[in-house]
Parts: structure tokens; C-alpha cells; sequence
């Protein structure tokens, strides 16, 4: 029996590097990017302080993460980011002469949602994240505010605040290449709350008497950023290879003895194939020629991804077969459905291996 149900599993099978798999346990991940920050604008002792950084910045993160199997993924992540300061004003004024850069960098805890099976080999993915990010201003100066009394403005502080940020990204399969290896793109909204940074003015009167004064800018500090980077899951199996096509016949035993049919699905899927409602109305026809009192219906599911998840997705398949037939003219009291999840492999895997042989309704006349 065991025999004759592996060699019907070549009609409906699929290659099962179709689509990009699922990351199920531990893996690394890392890009680098533009990034885009927006004016930072701050009160310095009444007086408004403006900086604008450079168009384009440097943005770079690695990170560590968990994936559960079902398109859920937490990770652990480090980023930098890094611009020039590129204009600076005090009181509305622009300094003619300004310097300095500006540096972020910080810890944060993503949660990450794969939509997983939507293209083959393709994986749009959204995320958000918490955390803490280091506002590093160094060497910032800028005068030359106008005639009359002269200005000078100092910024040279370090200080951390409460960091958040939104993910939106595309990986691309690579599995051809390495195994759990993918192509990251990524666009990143991140920002902190205001830090508060030392600041000091200095003013020269044109009596040539200059005074100091100290105090903290609270500037925003709001990044948009662009990365491309890899991603890498460190326990994916080598693709299946696509078993060979075999012409169309139903597993039929010998007379009086119950006919058994198979019906294939995609990964992660309970939709049924052109091919496999071929197979279902070839069992329905059957059913009706042999005088079939009762069908038995069987979902089962391989062991990529979690047990609880593959148990209800055996069932979904399960209720599909069972609802093909009945569009066959089956009766729906003659139908029978179980479902049994990843715990009767057609062919024995180790877990978290896709095998399409094992993604399968059984159906047997009786």
C-alpha cells in the first residue's frame, strides 16, 4: 500500500522551491543604506535653533532574530546612522560658515510579519520596533549670523532617548544560491524622542566683549532610510527536488479492496490546483460507477513550520477535497473528513523540512 501511495505522489507534486520558505529558528541578518534625517529643530535659551543635515547619510544594522514558521519573526538589532551638518540658523538666521556631523546609534527589539507565499520566491514583510537611540552631536559650529554683534553656536553632547520605527520590506529567495540565504530591501521610518544636548552661545558685542551662554537644544531627530542588505536562516533545508511527472492514474486496488486517490497542494496552501479537481472529479465518477456508500477523507500537512498550525491546515484541506466533491454531485453525508496534520508522513522528514509529497489529501472509496 505504502508503495503504491508514493509512486501517485509524482501527479500533483511541485517543486518545492516554488516559493521562498518560511524562516523557522535562528538567523542573522544585516544592510546598509541612505539615510535621509529631517531639519532638527530646537529652542536654545528662547532662542530657535535650526540644523539641517546633508541630503543623504549613511545608515548601517545588524541584527539577530527567531523565526517561528508561520511568518512571524522576532529579532534583537544594532543600527548606526551618520550625517554631515549641512546648514545651521540661530534666531531664523542662516551661519554662513558651519561644520560638524551628526551620529545616531542604538539597540531595538523588532516584530516582523513574512506574507509568506504570495509570489514564488518573493516575501513582502512589515515590522516595528522599540528601543534606545544615542544622539551623538560632535564639533558642530556655525557663525557668521549677519552684521552687527557676531554669534557663535557650539554643540558638542551625547545623549540617549526612548527610539521607534516602522519596517516595510521585500526579501528576494536566494535558496538557489545557499540554502536560507535571501536578498533584503528596506525601507525604515526611525526616530527618538528629543535628547537633550549641551549647547552654548557665544555673542561679541561690537565693543568687542563676548558672553557666554550655556544651556540644552532638544532637537527631533527623525530618519528615513533605504537599505539593502541578507538575510540568512541558519536551519533551511536544501529545496526538494520536483518529483517526475507521471501520466494521471488513480491508486485502484484490486476488486472489492477500497480505491485510494491522492491530491497534492502547494506550500502553505489549501487551495486546490486545476490538476487536483481533476483528481477529485475522477474520484466522484468513480464513486458514482462502483455504487460508493461512504468516502473517507484525510488532510495532511509536512513539518515545515508549527505542529498546531499544520494540524489546521490539514484540516482546511481536508474540507476543500471534501467540498470538490460535493461540487461533483457527492453527497455530503456519504463524506467523511479527518485531519492529521504532520504526524503521518507520506515520506519521513526531519522537522521543519518541506517535503510535497507529504502536503496531501487521501481519498479512499469504501
Amino acid at each position: 500500500m505504502r508503495a503504491m501511495l508514493l509512486a501517485s505522489t509524482m501527479l500533483l507534486a511541485v517543486p518545492a522551491a516554488a516559493f521562498a520558505q518560511p524562516v523557522s529558528g535562528l538567523y542573522v541578518a544585516g544592510g546598509v543604506g541612505a539615510n535621509f534625517r529631517t531639519p532638527s529643530k530646537a529652542i536654545h535659551s528662547s532662542i530657535p535653533v535650526k540644523v539641517k543635515a546633508d541630503d543623504v547619510g549613511l545608515v548601517a544594522m545588524l541584527s539577530m532574530g527567531w523565526g517561528f514558521g508561520n511568518g512571524v519573526r522576532a529579532e534583537l538589532e544594532g543600527n548606526f546612522r551618520y550625517n554631515d551638518v549641512r546648514r545651521i540658523s540661530l534666531g531664523g538666521v542662516t551661519a554662513s560658515r558651519n561644520q560638524g556631523y551628526m551620529r545616531t546609534y542604538g539597540g531595538m527589539a523588532n516584530l516582523f510579519y513574512d506574507f509568506n507565499g504570495l509570489m514564488p520566491n518573493i516575501t513582502p514583510y512589515v515590522g516595528v520596533g522599540v528601543g534606545w537611540g544615542w544622539s551623538d552631536w560632535q564639533k558642530v559650529r556655525a557663525s557668521g549670523f549677519g552684521p552687527g554683534p557676531q554669534a557663535q553656536l557650539r554643540i558638542a553632547d551625547t545623549a540617549g532617548a526612548f527610539a521607534y520605527q516602522a519596517i516595510a520590506g521585500v526579501s528576494f529567495s536566494l535558496a538557489s544560491v545557499m540554502p536560507g540565504l535571501s536578498l533584503t530591501t528596506e525601507a525604515r521610518y526611525y526616530a527618538t524622542l528629543e535628547p537633550a544636548l549641551r549647547a552654548s552661545v557665544l555673542s561679541t558685542s561690537g565693543s568687542g566683549v563676548t558672553t557666554t551662554s550655556f544651556g540644552k537644544v532638544k532637537p527631533a531627530n527623525e530618519n528615513i532610510s533605504a537599505l539593502i542588505g541578507f538575510r540568512y536562516a541558519f536551519n533551511t533545508p536544501a529545496p526538494t527536488p520536483a518529483p517526475v511527472s507521471a501520466p494521471m492514474q488513480p491508486v485502484v486496488q484490486a476488486p472489492g479492496v477500497a480505491r485510494t486517490y491522492l491530491v497534492f497542494f502547494d506550500w502553505d496552501r489549501a487551495e486546490l490546483t486545476s490538476r487536483a479537481r481533476e483528481i477529485i472529479k475522477l474520484a466522484a465518477n468513480n464513486a458514482r460507477a462502483a455504487s460508493v456508500t461512504r468516502i473517507e477523507v484525510a488532510g495532511h500537512a509536512d513539518r515545515s513550520g508549527d505542529a498546531t498550525y499544520n494540524q489546521r491546515l490539514s484540516q482546511q484541506r481536508g474540507d476543500a477535497v471534501a467540498a470538490g466533491l460535493m461540487a461533483e454531485g457527492v453527497e455530503r453525508g456519504a463524506i467523511s473528513v479527518a485531519a492529521f496534520g504532520e504526524s503521518r508522513p507520506l515520506v519521513a522528514t526531519a522537522d521543519g523540512v518541506r517535503e510535497p509529497q507529504n502536503r496531501r489529501v487521501e481519498i479512499v472509496l469504501r
